[in-house]
């Protein structure tokens, strides 16, 4: 019995591993889209693994959007329009790749598509105690002390004012892009720049303001108000790296 549950263990960390080799290949651009992947023979061989353990690696690979298989041509890795960007193996896939200004931008632009509906639904559901909770991470924003400090707090409060919403798809698509979301605050952080640093905190706790007081338009005009004005300290870090 202890040697099947160490077989069947082995077994999905293999499946693990040729999922995650090959799908940070995919998607670091190692193997480009319309490309055919090498036969399984070619794979099994190279990460010692049978072709059944490969087989089910394909068939995940391919429910995540990156791969699909075609007879007798072999697995084609499909179109970037087709990946998973809610998957978190595929998401931290590409934050391990490295993130671009064009990433962030998709990011953000989604973020305007629903955070600020989410503000106007806590001027309405949030509770005294989840507006409080709001005004605490703004604060942790004010005395933050680190790039890593004042990221994890601007997380926090984001994710606080999906739950604020009592939308259940709401925080869930919170929780499903919160590895991107810390970068992109990583890299928007105005920690160091004090009156940045002050104004970022100030223009999180207006977005409290508004909702204590169940000012809707505002509350949704705030929440604008910072995604845009992270987004242009992202871009301003990233052209910043490019020099």
């Amino acid at each position: 019995m202890l040697k099947s549950a160490i077989s069947g263990q082995f077994v999905r960390n293999s499946h693990s591993h040729v999922v995650n080799e090959l799908g940070k290949s995919i998607v670091s651009g190692a193997y480009k889209p319309g490309t055919v992947l090498p036969g399984d023979a070619e794979l099994a061989a190279r990460f010692d693994v049978s072709r059944t353990v490969l087989r089910e690696a394909m068939k995940t690979l391919t429910a995540k959007g990156l791969v699909v298989p075609k007879a007798r041509i072999g697995t084609r890795v499909t179109q970037r329009t087709t990946w998973n960007l809610f998957d978190a193996d595929v998401l931290n896939w590409h934050l391990d790749s490295g993130v671009d200004r064009t990433f962030l931008n998709h990011l953000s632009e989604m973020r305007l598509a629903f955070e600020p509906f989410a503000a106007r639904l806590a001027c309405v559901k949030a509770s005294r105690p989840e507006v409080d909770a709001l005004y605490a991470c703004a604060e942790a924003m004010l005395r933050a002390d680190s790039v890593e400090t004042f990221a994890l707090a601007d997380l926090e409060f984001h994710i606080a004012l999906l739950d604020a919403s009592r939308n259940p798809f709401m925080y869930s698509v919170g929780n499903l892009i919160e590895a991107a979301l810390v970068t992109s605050f990583r890299m928007s952080s105005p920690f160091g720049q004090p009156d940045r640093h002050m104004k970022s905190a100030e223009n999180h706790r207006l977005i409290v303001d508004a909702i204590s007081s169940g000012d809707a338009d505002a509350a949704a005009k705030a929440v604008e108000v910072v995604i845009v004005e992270g987004r242009e300290r992202v871009g301003a870090t990233v052209s910043a790296a490019s020099v």
